[in-house]
């Protein structure tokens, strides 16, 4: 895990075109296709202002988070993975995948705070291998050897999302150009360099160490592979983690 600068600071990070042509949400109403993700398509709420999102699918329901508009770390773009859609009383409510701890937290929010667009694309990670694996429609579009966590700082195996897509304006810093947090936090790592300890998908100033078990729990890639990830993905992008 490294630190390191563009406009803001990439505080305790853990060591081509999305949208297709389905149509996103009206202001009346919601796609009827919205629906959680499968292995070839998922859907991305990009929230239109700040909004809240609930425990449950109705107004007085508890407060899971509160989602900007805007990344917490790269002030860019913020997209949440659709993993429900339920309509009550009518209303259509959202579930969404939250950047927050615990790793899974998910959250309901009104579908007219979201502007919804499909996705085909999405990520596997193969500890085990050491891959990484974009897909696109269901068909492997590129794998690439990656570095992963270390036994005593692993890098948690589940079903996330790419949070954001940051360019770091540093090809050759310890991150490389790209930086994608991830809606995941290491499991032992309450803090790091300042930070949370949020895990990421990001560039190395170490090529030698791909193919091995030596962060604290981001996934490196090599720069010229994370460059054509980052011309791919957008956040909101469903990313699998496993053994």
């Amino acid at each position: 895990m490294t630190r390191t600068a563009r406009t803001i600071t990439l505080f305790g990070l853990l060591g081509v075109t999305l949208v297709t042509a389905l149509p996103a949400t009206a202001a009346t109403g919601i796609d009827a296709r919205v629906a959680a993700p499968t292995a070839k398509l998922s859907w991305t709420g990009r929230p239109i202002a700040p909004l809240v999102a609930r425990a449950a699918p109705r107004p007085g329901a508890g407060v899971v988070a509160r989602v900007s508009p805007e990344g917490s770390l790269g002030l860019g773009e913020v997209g949440l993975l659709v993993t429900g859609v339920r309509r009550v009383r009518n209303q259509t409510w959202v579930q969404v995948m939250l950047p927050v701890r615990p790793n899974g937290t998910r959250g309901w929010v009104s579908s007219h705070a979201l502007r919804l667009t499909a996705n085909r694309y999405r990520i596997l990670i193969e500890q085990g291998t050491r891959r990484l694996t974009v897909y696109r429609s269901g068909r492997r579009v590129l794998t690439t050897r990656v570095a992963v966590g270390t036994g005593s700082t692993p890098t948690p195996d589940g079903r996330f999302a790419v949070a954001e897509v940051i360019n770091t304006g540093d090809p050759n810093g310890a991150l490389g150009r790209w930086v994608m947090p991830l809606t995941a936090y290491s499991p032992v790592l309450r803090t790091f360099a300042g930070g949370n300890g949020r895990v990421a998908i990001h560039g190395t100033s170490r090529p030698d160490l791909l193919g091995q078990r030596v962060s604290h729990g981001c996934v490196r890639v090599g720069n010229a592979q994370i460059s054509r990830v980052a011309r791919m993905i957008r956040p909101g992008t469903p990313v699998t983690v496993r053994q």
